[in-house]
């Protein structure tokens, strides 16, 4: 990918198609030419911190990365037989990594497969981050459907990770819940129940949908939905907000589990969540434009608040907790919800702030105008959604590949869901 023109800015004439072509392609190359040259897999960041350096991969970011790689073959940035071989690697390396149950780190050491720590009691299974890289590696399996040898090896192999990951091991014995963590060290210690609303409303999804280590749909049901945060109804700025906390906190939540679930006309007994995502994006930039807190930058062109790189580290940065910093990956996820919105946004992070924020791994990670500052970094797990979400936004090529899976239909039935995806 070494003709993508990454780190050209767009011209300011150039065309909205032109403008979604180059900012998808350069930040592809974070998954494709920034990739962990033994592994494959996705880097958790670019830049060395004093925590990981980067032998540091990222499961969850990996399963986004192979969704942005689709992309990159799909629109022909890519060659198929070169990015088969690519996902052939990275599955490979799975196959023999760390894993818990069938279920992987939040972390691994790209070029041994051991577990990085992402805390010190957290040094097992990370059942979300293995959600998101399965629902990459399914939406594969369905994009590779050729019937030469290295696109039917790489399908089986997917197959059998998927059917290894044991999502019923996390009820913790039969408990009607799904626990984040497990560690061969520490057990449950962690004791972090999965309970909405937040991002993980795949990972229920696939544990329900799973072949061979299934959860009831009571688990979905009585863990899931039964969650303080849960249910909302309150309206904000005109805009009722059907689940979530306050204000709908970062907008990484209508991003992470809607890469490859398709929101559109997708409901249950508790929400529609076509309405949930484009509410949430509203609010978001509602706040931003309305601008309470005084910061530099803010307005209709210039918003977007979730979690991120700031001034003094990472943080989940939403209405309820602003602080001046604006990612680009939280206006340019948003694609599908607020497109007129999220253009607006795309121009004016390419135009004025682009000498600031455009490089040739496509945006950094955030910036904060008020404190004239600019991340050194980008973070896979806010590269990702740019390419995936803006693809959907065009052409819905996740969206139709993860709802292909019949496991994933099956799950959705399961679970009570509505969707034009079922019918027929």
């Amino acid at each position: 990918m070494s003709d993508t023109g990454a780190g050209t800015l767009c011209p300011a004439e150039a065309g909205d198609a032109a403008l979604l072509d180059l900012t998808q392609r350069a930040t592809l190359r974070y998954f494709w030419d920034f990739a962990h040259p033994v592994s494959g897999l996705a880097r958790e960041r670019s830049n060395v911190t004093p925590r990981y350096g980067l032998e540091a991969v990222t499961t969850g970011g990996s399963g986004f990365g192979v969704m942005a790689i689709i992309v990159g073959v799909s629109r022909g940035w890519i060659d198929r037989r070169e990015a088969v071989a690519r996902l052939w690697t990275m599955a490979k390396f799975l196959e023999k990594a760390d894993s818990y149950h069938g279920v992987w780190p939040h972390f691994l050491n790209g070029e041994t497969g051991r577990t990085i720590p992402f805390s010190r009691k957290d040094d097992g299974a990370d059942l979300v981050e293995t959600s998101y890289l399965i629902m990459g590696l399914l939406c594969a399996r369905q994009f590779f459907d050729g019937a030469e040898e290295g696109e039917t090896r790489l399908r089986a192999l997917i197959d059998w990770l998927w059917r290894e990951v044991e999502w019923d091991w996390h009820t913790r014995g039969g408990r009607n819940v799904l626990y984040w963590h497990w560690s061969p060290n520490n057990g449950w210690s962690m004791n972090h129940e999965i309970r909405g609303w937040n991002e993980c409303l795949v990972t229920y999804l696939l544990a329900a949908s799973a072949p061979r280590y299934p959860v009831s749909a009571e688990v979905y049901h009585r863990g899931w939905a039964d969650g303080r945060a849960f249910l909302n109804g309150r309206s904000y700025d005109g805009v009722t907000l059907p689940l979530g906390p306050d204000r709908g906190g970062p907008l990484f939540l209508a991003h992470y589990s809607f890469l490859g679930l398709d929101p559109r006309g997708l409901r249950d007994r508790y929400a529609d969540y076509w309405e949930q995502n484009t509410a949430h994006t509203r609010i978001n930039r509602a706040h931003c434009i309305a601008n309470p807190g005084g910061f530099l930058g803010y307005g209709p062109d210039c918003w977007g608040l979730t979690a991120c790189d700031g001034p003094r580290g990472y943080d989940g940065f939403s209405p309820a907790n602003d602080r001046g910093v604006i990612a680009p990956a939280a206006a340019l996820g948003s694609f599908p919800y607020a497109p007129e919105a999220a253009m607006r946004a795309l121009r004016h992070f390419h135009g004025a702030l682009g000498p600031r924020i455009w490089t040739d791994l496509g945006f950094v990670d955030a910036f904060s105008e008020t404190e004239d500052w600019y991340a050194a970094s980008h973070l896979a797990i806010d590269q990702g959604p740019i390419v995936v979400m803006i693809e959907n936004a065009r052409t819905g090529l996740l969206w139709n590949l993860f709802m292909s899976c019949p496991e994933i239909r099956d799950g959705l039935r399961r679970l009570d869901f509505e969707s034009p995806r079922l019918t027929g």
